[in-house]
């Protein structure tokens, strides 16, 4: 296995990704897509439970499933996500940050609290750049849906 391939223990530090996107709509619109289930079926997943402060996300028929509570709801400025299940994304934190400017909004997006550097985190990371271009293209009113439908990625 390459280096790269391996998983890398990161200590007391925990691993962050981090992704920051322009947004031309306004923050109360990307607000309303990342605080809800409803909002995250627009971009993300559509196999999406629950609203109001959980929310539950399907994949692939069910085969992975993340229960989400929100924890931070500061309309519209951000919005935080504590994920309450599975293997490695159990205990992290995906945190919306908003920024009103003159061209409508700046999204700064953090999943934190990874406990490895592992393939899969790597993955995740690839995927979290296409989903910021999921929900700018939403937000904008140029969605094609979201990335993952109930069995399979919408490519």
């Amino acid at each position: 296995m390459s280096a790269i391939g391996r998983t890398r223990r990161i200590g007391a530090r925990m691993a962050d990704i981090r992704h920051m996107i322009q947004i031309a709509a306004p923050a109360d619109r990307v607000y309303q897509l990342v605080s809800s289930g409803r909002g995250f079926a627009e971009w993300w997943a559509q196999d999406v439970t629950g609203d109001g402060d959980t929310a539950e996300l399907g994949f692939f028929n069910r085969s992975t499933v993340y229960h989400l509570k929100r924890r931070v709801d500061k309309r519209p400025a951000a919005c935080e996500w504590l994920c309450e299940t599975g293997r490695e994304w159990l205990g992290t934190r995906m945190v919306f940050d908003l920024e009103v400017t003159a061209d409508g909004t700046i999204l700064r997006f953090l999943h934190s609290d990874w406990k490895l550097e592992t393939d899969y985190f790597i993955s995740c990371n690839t995927t979290w750049g296409e989903l910021m271009f999921r929900l700018k293209a939403a937000a904008e009113g140029k969605s094609h849906g979201p990335l993952f439908r109930a069995d399979s990625l919408a490519y």
